[in-house]
């Protein structure tokens, strides 16, 4: 087997699983450790290089990176990542005289964004200090897009969405309120160099089955009623609310009841929990409030009496599955629930009425614009798609990602250049050792259990829809959670020529992820017969160049891993060393600077 290759950034950016796992590739471990040092403003702006919305994405994000930390490998919990993040957010100082400028002479090129939601944003974060006139168009009267109308203020408040937005907006862009785009082919037209569609996916899918239209006044469709609260064009709902899905949509739908005269909220769910598409943590929250979610019933029909709504009728399953995993289920019972109203929160679809279908942009059999995944460009080399615009709902994380390559393209686009040719990642790798048998981070193993986040009363969360629910980790909680953080971006250096086959760091290796071996057989076969057998096959294994004494290799698996540093500290002769690893990751500009 051929040595692993230690200059290719994406080894030891794999290492660094949570960073890998976020779309955005946030530098999870870097921020975490600056928030041990008290320094929330570097965390800060260390986070937005990757996220752009730290204070939001804080309070919102579906948390990629947590089911991939490594903590998770060594107990129960991993380690408060998007918490840690909001605590960040909420103790910076003001960043403004950090954040890139837009210079005063622009490039010559003119970029319109429709849609001031997060991919949007992020497009126009990357663009403006570059010189790019930058016009966004949003049919709202505030930026943010769902993110505003859709995520309740008891979950994000309107303040953090105005700073975040702010930041980006104030580099210069060029905002069109009130203006909803009506023609795509009119935008080429006036002489735009790129057109970016970040609509999000506006249209709530419906629910056909009978008696659906026969009560409309008391049957909502989940994404359309939210926004009508925020707007304020709705106050009140009748007592007994049935919600039909179990997406983060229906649980901001369920508690955003709760706040607004329902006193029995129930969700329904076709499938079992573990089926769920909303997040574990959202489903605790509104259990929490007293939200009962009923599983295994599909919907049969609305039961209205003379015009008024009184019930849903449901057929209850029982699951069951082959030797293939494939599900099939059965109908055991009907049951009928009573209830004044009804909200539909069972998807979204995308719309783009506004797109010509004679100008160049492909659409599939759905509906949906062909666009490349890695360049977002359509079959147009001037239109690129991006956040749920572009293949469907997603969180807010992905949306960022897609703008950020989004932004590489169009750069690229604009200045002549092929949008395939994608700037190339690089990394820094730097020593953290500070002396004989220090380093620069804190390698000690915290035997602490996850932070539990302390929520506001109930009586006065259901005061105010305004009155958010999470107050944030305490000054204690923080200062536990961030040692639980195994600094997996501190990476094993290995100097095969240094080490003289001593077995020390084999000796002193918590979790046996340390063998020196013979090579020459098959990967598989390598793995098996390590200290202890490198299972995670998704985890590539170090291999290092031969030995000077015996011709064997060292190898390590790089999964199970706990970046404690002991190996260095007591190898004798300084092969190992415990080394920074920085990912730099690809920005438009970078192709030309």
């Amino acid at each position: 087997m051929a040595a692993t290759d230690v200059t290719d950034p994406q080894f030891y950016h794999r290492v660094v699983d949570c960073q890998w796992a976020c779309p955005a590739h946030t530098n999870v471990p870097g921020y975490i450790r600056l928030i041990a040092q008290g320094r929330y403003t570097e965390s800060y702006l260390l986070n937005r290089e990757s996220n752009v919305f730290p204070g939001i994405l804080g309070r919102t994000c579906d948390r990629p990176c947590e089911p991939a930390c490594r903590r998770g490998r060594v107990e129960e919990k991993p380690v408060a990542i998007c918490r840690l993040k909001r605590v960040a957010a909420d103790h910076r100082d003001d960043i403004r005289a950090f954040l890139p400028k837009a210079p005063s002479t622009k490039n010559g090129k003119r970029v319109a964004l429709v849609g001031a939601g997060p991919s949007a944003l992020t497009v126009a974060n990357d663009l403006l200090p570059l010189g790019y006139d930058v016009t966004i168009f949003e049919r709202n009267a505030q930026p943010g897009g769902l993110m505003r109308i859709n995520i309740p203020s008891f979950r994000l408040p309107a303040k953090v969405l105005d700073d975040e937005c702010g930041y980006i907006i104030d580099m210069g862009a060029n905002m069109q309120y009130g203006t909803e785009v009506q023609s795509l082919k009119g935008l080429l037209d006036d002489g735009y160099d790129a057109v970016y569609v970040g609509t999000g996916a506006p249209k709530g899918k419906e629910l056909d089955i009978p008696g659906r239209s026969d009560a409309p006044e008391q049957v909502h469709i989940g994404i359309e009623w939210l926004a009508n609260v925020h707007f304020g064009h709705i106050e009140k709902i009748e007592p007994r609310v049935v919600i039909i899905g179990v997406g983060n949509t229906a649980m901001d739908c369920c508690r955003t009841a709760k706040r607004v005269g329902a006193t029995d909220v129930k969700v329904i769910a076709r499938r079992g929990r573990k089926h769920f598409k909303a997040s574990p943590w959202e489903l605790e929250d509104a259990e929490e409030e007293q939200v009962e979610i009923i599983e295994n019933h599909a919907p049969k029909r609305m039961v209205v009496e003379n015009g008024t709504l009184v019930g849903m009728e449901f057929e209850v399953l029982e699951w069951t599955e082959d030797a293939n995993g494939k599900q099939s289920s059965r109908v055991v019972d009907t049951v009928i629930i009573p209830c004044d109203a009804v909200i539909l929160a069972i998807g979204q679809d995308n719309s783009f009425p506004w797109i010509e279908r004679d100008i160049g942009v492909e659409f599939d059999s759905r509906g949906m614009p062909k666009v490349d995944k890695a360049t977002h460009q359509s079959t147009h080399p001037k239109v690129f798609f991006g956040g749920d615009a572009a293949w469907g709902p997603e969180n807010i994380i992905w949306a960022v990602a897609h703008g950020h390559q989004a932004a590489i393209s169009i750069d690229l686009q604009c200045q002549g250049q092929d949008v395939n040719e994608r700037p190339p990642y690089g990394m820094t790798l730097v020593s953290a050792k500070v002396g004989m048998h220090s380093w620069a981070f804190d390698n000690d193993y915290e035997s602490q259990k996850r932070a539990k986040m302390q929520h506001e009363e109930l009586v006065k969360r259901f005061s105010d829809l305004d009155i958010e629910v999470e107050l944030g980790f305490s000054a204690e909680q923080t200062a536990a959670e961030v040692g639980r953080c195994l600094n997996c971006d501190i990476q094993t250096g290995f100097t095969a020529s240094a080490c003289i086959e001593c077995d020390a760091c084999v000796d002193i290796c918590p979790t046996s992820c340390l063998t020196i071996t013979t090579n020459g057989t098959p990967i598989d076969e390598l793995r098996t017969r390590l200290s202890a057998p490198a299972l995670n096959t998704s985890q590539p294994i170090y291999l290092s160049e031969q030995l000077p004494q015996t011709k064997r290799i060292m190898v390590k698996d790089e999964d199970v891993c706990l970046h404690c540093g002991l190996c260095a500290e007591r190898c004798p002769t300084a092969a190992w060393d415990m080394q920074i690893f920085d990912l730099k990751k690809p920005v438009a500009g970078m192709a030309y600077a």
